[in-house]
């Protein structure tokens, strides 16, 4: 188990945790959660001896393989297989005792390390990289690619790969949903809840954390807290702590009062003395209770439009894309799109990463011209455009302060500058943060910044590219809150499936190469995903294995040899052509039956084949699953050729027999 005694743990000058214990049981799944800064990543660095206690005992079994996501952006040639083949440690390590065996010739040796090999699972290692690069997104033709061929978010996913092949008795997982759509994550989901050893993660998305944990641990003004079950039990329990340690403040305060008020009146008279001294040293040693204090206190409104025009939008015949660098043909992503966007409207935009929805949204944003059509704005148009990477929006070398200024002279010139860093405070940049270098700020600061010059703008159409990336529960849950409450239109790509089941009254479906209505709610989506999957796992088998059938039928020979050239004129030649058929019969009886013994157990052996391959191709199997299917899979596909071949000398015999 894993155990933190009375640590003290201190960065800098800020105490990151304040005499914390908890225990945690092997196999548990627990969610790390607190606010942006209270210091979870700094609780991973020191389960993981990155950090050392100032103060306590920090106690992890010396035996367990540790696995984490390394957050630098991997450089390397590599072939993405490879690089995820290299996060199973303990199969490098049996690799890496062969070579040496190998090199000194030493027998022995060679024996011990292809052991080690057959433990690690060597045989299907590579088959189980690929399963996990399948389920998070990448393609059939890319789980080769060099690494550095990919994008920042997709080497992420890389890395995140690279952690799930470890086979660790502990996995930490510091924000392992911030680069996945929905359907990486509800594989990811779907793989954890299988995971045996301990997980914690730090997640910002409820609905993942509310399906993999069972166990939540909350860091709060540096003391951890521990709670039993997932986030939403967790809010539960923390508002009745919350409302019980509220009201033993409150009744604390009325006693304190009540002291204080006997110690004035009586201190002076010597006939009260000793009961008011007394009282003195009761209020002393009365420890006193601190006021409950909240994190969830974040809130924000965004200001009624100016106008609300309906239509807002009308694209018609829109293609969506790139312009080549070298002026030859653009590159279309989203095509023939017929849509209008009316006021009030609440829609999410579905589909897989590089399908469009950040190129629809850029394009509908004025942030890149369409490629084809006409886009027809409502008079009085107002975007306020929220990119997935904030530093689209934003500068590096400028302050929060300087943002709103340039911003207010486009929308506001009459602001003054006190106005604004007062609007900055409510967004929680106050006093120098105003001037701090917003290349410096968080993630989830940069993010609250953007929010603020949304509000700010006063938008009727708000286009929203992943905004919860970087935001915390409380900041999340203060954004849905106030998209419910604007009176605009929202477009909105998010892989917040609590955001978006809160904000979105109908979805659209950007997949190959096309837009449409996606008639159903998220649960839909999912189960749609899920057939999406069975059917590429289907056609990628097809076009590993070419589909491998069973023999055709033989025509079975006639039950009756053909009559002869001449009919017999007698008896007996009808009674030896009759004890003809007979022997035939019997003599083709046995041939018969094997043979269709054999094709119903072929029958049924390719069925189970493209059943365990279609499990082992959605990359949902365990690592013993998959040794277990591998095993399997060689044990029917000897099966399925043998019973070939003995139907295929069944056939001819059979063949000769008709002949005959």
């Amino acid at each position: 188990m894993i155990t933190l005694r009375n640590v003290t743990l201190r960065r800098g000058t800020k105490v990151v945790l304040d005499d914390a214990s908890v225990t945690l049981q092997p196999g548990e799944k627990i969610g790390l959660v607190g606010r942006n800064g209270a210091g979870k990543s700094s609780l991973f660095a020191l389960l993981t001896d990155r950090l050392q206690a100032d103060r306590g005992e920090v106690e992890v079994p010396r035996h367990w393989t540790r696995s984490e996501v390394a957050q630098h952006m991997p450089e390397t040639d590599m072939p993405a297989t490879e690089f995820v083949l290299e996060g199973d440690t303990r199969l490098m390590a049996a690799q890496a005792l062969l070579s040496t065996a190998e090199a000194s010739g030493d027998g022995h040796a060679i024996a011990e390390a292809h052991v080690a090999l057959s433990d690690a699972q060597a045989f299907d290692a590579r088959s189980r990289a690929q399963a996990l690069l399948l389920g998070l997104g990448f393609r059939p033709d890319q789980v080769d690619a060099p690494v550095n061929s990919f994008s920042g978010g997709w080497r992420m996913r890389l890395q995140l790969a690279r952690a799930l092949m470890c086979p660790a008795e502990l996995m930490l997982l510091d924000e392992p949903t911030n680069h996945l759509d929905l359907d990486a994550l509800v594989w990811l989901e779907a793989w954890l809840k299988r995971y045996e050893g301990t997980l914690l993660v730090i997640s910002h998305d409820r609905e993942f954390l509310d399906a993999i944990t069972r166990v939540t641990l909350h860091l709060d003004e540096a003391k951890l807290t521990r709670y039993g079950g997932n986030y939403t039990a967790f809010e539960a329990l923390r508002a009745e702590r919350m409302a019980l340690q509220q009201a033993a403040y409150d009744k604390q305060r009325d006693r304190i009062a009540h002291l204080q008020k006997f110690i004035d009146r009586f201190k002076a008279k010597a006939s009260k003395a000793k009961q008011a001294q007394s009282r003195v040293k009761a209020l002393e040693r009365m420890e006193k209770l601190a006021p409950v204090l909240t994190s969830a206190d974040f809130a924000f409104e965004f200001r009624e439009p100016a106008s609300l025009p309906n239509p807002m939008l009308a694209l018609q015949d829109v293609a969506c894309g790139y312009a080549a660098p070298d002026g030859g043909d653009p590159r279309v992503i989203v095509r023939d799109i017929n849509r209008s966007v009316l006021a009030g409207q609440r829609i999410g935009i579905l589909g897989a990463n590089g399908q469009g929805k950040s190129t629809l949204v850029k394009t509908v944003a004025r942030m890149q011209p369409a490629l084809a059509g006409h886009i027809t704005e409502g008079k009085g148009l107002a975007i306020g455009y929220f990119a997935q990477q904030e530093m689209d929006v934003l500068r590096p070398d400028e302050g929060p302060l300087a943002h709103m200024v340039r911003l207010a002279k486009e929308v506001s010139p009459q602001a003054r500058e006190q106005e604004l860093r007062d609007f900055l405070g409510q967004f929680r940049f106050t006093g120098d943060m105003v001037s701090q270098a917003v290349g410096s700020l968080s993630g989830g600061e940069k993010a609250r910044l953007v929010l603020a010059m949304l509000v700010w703008q006063r938008p009727n159409l708000l286009l929203l590219d992943e905004p919860t990336n970087h935001l915390d529960l409380q900041t999340r849950e203060a954004l849905s809150m106030a998209l419910n409450e604007f009176e605009g239109t929202v477009l909105l790509v998010s892989h917040d499936r609590a955001l978006l089941r809160e904000v979105c009254d109908e979805f659209w479906l950007v997949t190959r190469g096309g837009i449409g209505p996606f008639d159903g709610d998220l649960d839909d989506y999912q189960q749609w995903l899920l057939d999406q999957s069975r059917e590429q796992a289907r056609a990628q088998k097809a076009q590993r294995d070419g589909r491998r059938e069973a023999p055709p039928r033989a025509a079975e020979p006639a039950a009756e040899p053909p009559p002869a050239s001449a009919p017999a004129s007698s008896r007996e030649d009808r009674k030896a052509a009759a004890q003809a058929r007979t022997r035939l019969a019997e003599q083709t009886r046995p041939l018969k039956r094997e043979m269709g013994q054999i094709e119903a157990n072929l029958a049924a052996w390719n069925g189970e084949r493209a059943t365990l391959e279609a499990e082992l191709a959605s990359g949902n199997a365990t690592p013993e699953r998959i040794a277990e299917l591998g095993r399997r899979l060689k044990t029917l596909g000897d099966d399925i050729d043998g019973a070939e071949m003995r139907w295929l000398e069944l056939g001819e015999q059979l063949q000769q027999f008709d002949q005959g």
